[in-house]
């Protein structure tokens, strides 16, 4: 019942089409239709502040693609990728950098099961791996 209120609100306040809506950890997250990604942020980032004010929680936008690996990088955004491969159901992402990597892998590997969790939503994959 919550996950309806949160997708209309969020479709009242920034006028864009929504896909999907969840929770993550304490994050609220809003996958939103492919090119909607600029009109869901706001000038500025109006429309996100806008929401965390309203739902007094943080909130992360995320752009669909029908593509998975551009979907990937849309999820680990705003991380520089080098590359993103996909051999056998399993992902391999190429940070440029170690900072990056230890970033994408999190403390304890959260942020990738997280990146992981996100993406087998939409899309058949076995694991994710940064190398």
């Amino acid at each position: 019942m919550n996950t309806m209120k949160f997708i209309s609100l969020f479709e009242s306040l920034t006028h864009s089409s929504l896909k999907d809506c969840f929770t993550l950890g304490d994050r609220l997250v809003f996958v939103v239709k492919q090119g909607e990604m600029g009109k869901a942020i706001g000038k500025g980032g109006a429309n996100i502040k806008k929401l965390e004010r309203v739902l007094k929680r943080k909130v992360r936008i995320i752009e669909f693609n029908p593509d998975m690996l551009i979907f990937i990088q849309n999820v680990v955004y705003p991380s520089k990728v080098k590359e993103i491969k996909e051999e056998d159901g399993i992902v391999t992402i190429i940070p440029p950098d170690s900072q990056t990597r230890g970033y994408l892998i999190g403390k304890s590997a959260v942020n990738l099961r997280n990146t992981e969790m996100v993406v087998k939503r939409y899309f058949e994959l076995k694991e994710i791996k940064v190398v």
